[in-house]
């Protein structure tokens, strides 16, 4: 996958998480420390011995419940249909919940977005002996999202079963959001083809401007009945609360969905740890949740311009800036060569100690059955996650590499 490659490449260079001199501006994680306005990190916790036992393949009670009532106060008020702790499942990170859901599904034609998240392809190739892979493939032109009007009739028209796709987009930033999003979910409702949404970055949402979204996104706001819509998130503490190490995530659907999920876990994993549960459940409180992710929006929504502004400033294009997620995705085809293609700008970044993601890993091709991509050599994703003095040095070395290129 694409940031392993890249650490694995800078590893060779001398690159270790946390080392001061180098700039990861391909990561895949927001920064996990301090935080202005946001809580203080939660930095210990105490548990009982018996938390040290097999805990419930599907999560513990308080968790699932914490899960559910976070949901429901966000994005379900005044609503009949609720969810409760039944219609979540708790997991150790949001591949390995993906991973759950996609062995619970039969033989299917499976839709999936391109440019989109780089493990999907993988995940998707484990089960090509009962998928049916269908790419679909979308540009700036639309924003970089199947246009919501269109969607029921692609439906139809691939004969899909579901589709799996990332909202906000990664790495694209795109975000289908209000009316569109309802479209998308009453386009599933319609056709009963399942939504597979992964909305691990639904917390990462900004306005036109820079400015940082009031709430956060998710197709939970849009379903009618919890129990029949077609319609099953994944999400996590990874990246809408900052804490990756944790690896907890959590799938939210309807229960027969959920009791699926938990079957295939017995078998694929066993189930996550308590201890590490129970420090979920305290990031999960309701005061603490919202002044998190609101800090989180109001930070990000500034690394976001600094980028945007650096790099357009040296000429690398970013013709679609997504509002959500912490990348931004464009293109260095206007930058002198050899720096116009993304391959050679990510190896000229590493000798400057600057890591980016060339765009070629994230068009998702499991199995690799197409013979060719979507995605051309110029498309490079850059990740404003760092801390704002880390991103800004990192910046500043990619616009030396540029200038230096320039002058010959």
């Amino acid at each position: 996958m694409g940031v392993i490659h890249v650490v694995h490449e800078a590893v060779k260079l001398g690159f270790r998480n946390g080392h001061p001199d180098w700039c990861n501006l391909g990561q895949g994680q927001p920064e996990i420390g301090p935080m202005a306005g946001a809580p203080e990190r939660l930095a210990s916790l105490q548990f009982d011995v018996a938390d040290c036992a097999y805990g419930p393949v599907g999560g513990i009670d308080a968790l699932r419940q914490a899960v559910a009532d976070d949901y429901n106060r966000r994005y379900r008020r005044g609503k009949a249909s609720q969810y409760t702790k039944d219609n979540v499942a708790i997991a150790s990170g949001g591949r390995l919940a993906l991973s759950r859901l996609l062995a619970t599904l039969g033989e299917i034609r499976l839709g999936h977005v391109v440019p989109d998240y780089t493990a999907y392809e993988d995940l998707i190739a484990y089960h090509r002996h009962r998928f049916t892979p269908v790419t679909l493939p979308v540009g700036p032109e639309d924003g970089f999202a199947i246009p919501a009007q269109a969607l029921e009739g692609l439906i139809a028209r691939e004969k899909l079963n579901a589709l799996l796709w990332s909202n906000p987009n990664n790495p694209t930033g795109a975000v289908v959001r209000g009316e569109a999003l309802a479209q998308y979910v009453a386009a599933a409702r319609n056709t009963g083809c399942w939504m597979l949404l992964d909305e691990f970055y639904s917390h990462f949402v900004f306005e036109d401007g820079h400015a940082p979204a009031d709430q956060p996104v998710s197709a939970a706001e849009f379903v009618e009945d919890v129990e029949t819509d077609p319609v099953v998130i994944v999400d996590g503490l990874t990246k809408n609360h900052r804490y990756p190490g944790l690896r907890v995530g959590w799938v939210v659907g309807p229960t027969d969905v959920i009791d699926m999920i938990s079957r295939a876990a017995s078998a694929i994993d066993g189930g996550p740890p308590t201890i590490v549960q129970r420090l979920a459940v305290q990031a999960l409180q309701h005061d603490r949740a919202d002044q998190e992710t609101s800090a989180l929006r109001e930070m990000f929504a500034r690394k976001r311009r600094i980028m945007l502004d650096a790099l357009t400033e040296m000429g690398v294009e970013i013709p679609c800036p997504g509002n959500g997620t912490f990348y931004l995705w464009g293109r260095v085809h206007r930058l002198p060569a050899p720096l116009n293609t993304a391959d050679t700008f990510f190896t000229e970044g590493l000798k400057r100690k600057v890591m980016t993601v060339p765009g070629r890993f994230f068009d998702v091709n499991p199995g690799k059955q197409r013979t060719t991509g979507y995605i051309d050599a110029s498309w490079v994703r850059f990740s404003f996650g760092p801390p704002e003095p880390n991103l800004r040095m990192g910046l500043e070395r990619l616009g030396d590499m540029v200038n230096s290129a320039r002058r010959g």
